[in-house]
């Protein structure tokens, strides 16, 4: 398809989708502050810094060190970095974020927790500047605020609709019962839905270890009653994924029979994959070739490898130097965010939809022997419009 026609495709329909929510008034959140592209631009970094949690100052300290490597590695965008400290609290965030815009920033890159996010979107309520927050909340997502935070949706989107055009079209959830897990078994049924999958229900369980012990029976027996021909597991290792690999099927799950598929990063830590109740299975994993640069780079910089998650704060930047690319003086807008093709980052590529939430490229893994290979690989560029 012809480029131009391509673009003027995805910015009609972004039209017609705002028409519907509000007239195309471009102060509903879709709107942003006029900028001169040739003069530069003034970004606001909100990190977590000054946190009473040692962890939590650490990953600030790498997103601050990210987002400096792309102003470096984008010098043509000539964008001036600020950075403001929110020590990881919502009010602290809502004033860093009325400073920063006294200051002159055009956009906000972070906060990095969702409570944190929207005090950041109430407090920029009267002002048209855009908000990338660090989040994988979907659900706060909207009205000028976007997440970067690869989010249950994408994630189930990849691997259901990938487990879908392969015949696994009766799809089961299993997830605690908790704010979480209710929140990823309804993107796994929205996701069967799109693609054509029928979404046999979700198996709960509560988040401790006896009732993981006392469900998995219950839940192999939900799973095979619903003749589901494979289980999204939206647990990680650090709650019941180690647990549900061993009992799920010793009591009658084969993953022979029922494919298994992970919402959360097997491989993390690598001893996972060597459950025998994985072996088989399938998961997603970001752009390794991508992943590995930008881990690269970062470590010739600073010396030390980069927080998992300081590539967001990457992406943010990359964002803001490929807009400033356009020259268009509404380059930092809603409209023009949700309309670009998309993004190289830290862990491949990405784009922005309607809603605020982040589609990110995604590799589909496959256990095998206590390791993993990629059967899908992540895609380079992003197939139709994506509305």
């Amino acid at each position: 398809m012809n480029s131009r026609l391509f673009m003027y495709g995805r910015t009609l329909i972004a039209c017609l989708f705002m028409v519907s929510l509000a007239g195309c008034d471009m102060e509903a959140g879709m709107g942003g502050p006029r900028i001169n592209a040739s003069k530069g631009v003034t970004v606001g970094l909100l990190v977590p810094s000054d946190s009473p949690d040692a962890g939590v100052s650490a990953l600030a300290n790498s997103l601050v060190r990210a987002a400096q490597l792309a102003v470096e590695e984008n010098p043509d965008a000539r964008i001036d970095l600020k950075v403001y400290s929110t020590a990881g609290n919502a009010e602290i965030a809502a004033n860093a974020a009325r400073q920063a815009v006294k200051d002159g920033a055009k956009i906000i890159i972070g906060p990095l927790f969702a409570e944190s996010a929207t005090a950041v979107r109430s407090a920029l309520s009267n002002s048209s500047v855009n908000v990338l927050s660090f989040s994988n909340n979907a659900d706060i997502a909207g009205n000028g605020l976007f997440v970067l935070g690869n989010t249950y949706r994408n994630t189930a989107d990849r691997l259901v609709g990938y487990a879908a055009a392969r015949g696994l079209t009766r799809i089961a959830a299993v997830a605690p019962r908790n704010a979480a897990g209710n929140s990823a078994a309804a993107e796994i049924g929205s996701a069967a839905s799109k693609y054509g999958a029928q979404f046999t229900g979700t198996s709960t369980y509560d988040f401790n270890l006896n009732s993981v012990v006392q469900s998995a029976p219950v839940i192999a027996i939900e799973v095979k009653s619903a003749g589901a021909s494979a289980i999204v597991v939206t647990a990680d290792s650090a709650g019941a994924l180690p647990l549900l690999a061993q009992l799920l099927p010793e009591n009658g799950l084969n993953p022979a029979e029922v494919k298994y598929i992970g919402l959360a990063r097997w491989d993390i830590p690598p001893e996972n994959l060597a459950q025998s109740g994985l072996q088989g299975g399938w998961f997603a994993v970001p752009d390794f070739d991508s992943a590995d640069s930008f881990k690269n780079r970062y470590v010739a910089s600073f010396g030390a490898d980069p927080h998992p998650l300081a590539g967001l704060a990457y992406d943010g930047i990359r964002t803001v130097a490929q807009m400033m690319r356009t020259g268009k003086p509404d380059a930092l807008s809603g409209v023009a965010l949700i309309t670009a093709p998309g993004f190289t980052g830290a862990s491949g590529e990405f784009r922005f939809m309607p809603d605020g939430t982040v589609q990110r490229s995604l590799a589909v893994a496959e256990v095998t022997n206590g390791t993993y290979r990629i059967i899908d690989p992540a895609p380079r560029t992003f197939g139709g419009a994506g509305f």
